[in-house]
């Protein structure tokens, strides 16, 4: 990867499809999410269409899955076949896994596997849709792994759009994305660096106050156009937290070409957009 060459580094890209045509998600919460957000991109493009994407606007990706199997019964979609697919297309894109927190042991061991044969570079953990918080200590068992090996922890923050207008929501809670949990996972596991995924409503000042306390966390600005942002989060992007805050993007219910367009309106001084749009990713993940 050229990073000199990319105008941008996206950290956070759902794949949702596999080869086969197996979904991420059941179909109710997937079709609710693309109504929620008013889909205004390729709705389940594969792995290598993702690439072809972001290649065409020179912006590098990083890519995951959600792994919610034992609270939704929902198999995902296998880790292995979307690190091979970033690697085949490795000039634009970055594998992350998505795992189940519930999986414990079994979760651990397929980390290591996956970063000793694919080269994943983080985790990916949704609370709200994996029914669990994220300071409960059977997952500590999964961050020792993460921790020893250098890898990057990301969890979905504050409210869904998955489930959102479904009856009910879908059974999906969102308690477990309050960021004040992860608080708890930064004080235990210090060196393990971590990724506060979008602006956490109802819950954005807490998600401010810790990843201004704690020195790995960071906070990635996908899921919303920034011209929601709030003014809190547009205050601490321009001045404490510049150096933390990434562009995320959450294709393919958020493009990128939307994101960036509406970033390009936001009040944002000179001197920060390049830190968010790409070179604190780069740093995070070890492109420079």
């Amino acid at each position: 990867m050229n990073v000199s060459e990319l105008t941008a580094i996206d950290v956070h890209t759902h794949a949702e499809i596999s080869a086969s045509g197996h979904r991420s998600l059941p179909d109710v919460l997937t079709e609710a999410s693309a109504g929620y957000f008013k889909v205004d991109g390729p709705r389940t493009p594969t792995v290598p269409e993702i690439a072809a994407y972001y290649r065409e606007r020179k912006i590098a990706a990083v890519v995951f899955t959600v792994d919610c199997e034992t609270a939704t019964g929902h198999p995902p979609i296998p880790n292995e076949e979307i690190a091979q697919a970033c690697a085949d297309n490795a000039d634009v894109l970055i594998p992350f896994a998505g795992i189940d927190p519930w999986k414990g042991k079994n979760a651990a061991q397929q980390i290591r596997r996956l970063v000793a044969d694919h080269g994943v570079r983080g985790v990916k953990f949704h609370p709200s849709l994996q029914g669990f918080y994220p300071n409960d200590r059977s997952a500590h068992v999964i961050y020792e792994v993460i921790e020893e090996l250098g890898l990057i922890a990301l969890f979905h923050t504050g409210q869904t759009g998955i489930g959102a207008r479904v009856r009910g929501g879908g059974g999906v809670r969102l308690k477990f994305s309050n960021p004040m949990y992860v608080d708890d996972v930064a004080a235990d596991f210090p060196d393990m660096r971590i990724i506060l995924a979008h602006p956490s409503f109802p819950w954005q000042d807490e998600a401010l106050a810790v990843a201004t306390h704690k020195p790995l966390v960071h906070i990635d600005l996908s899921g919303w156009s920034p011209k929601y942002f709030p003014p809190q989060l547009i205050r601490y992007a321009n001045s404490l937290l510049k150096d933390k805050m990434l562009f995320g993007s959450d294709f393919p219910v958020l493009t990128p070409d939307r994101w960036l367009a509406d970033f390009a309106e936001l009040d944002i001084k000179p001197e920060v957009r390049p830190l968010i749009l790409k070179d604190n990713a780069a740093r995070l993940l070890g492109l420079t």
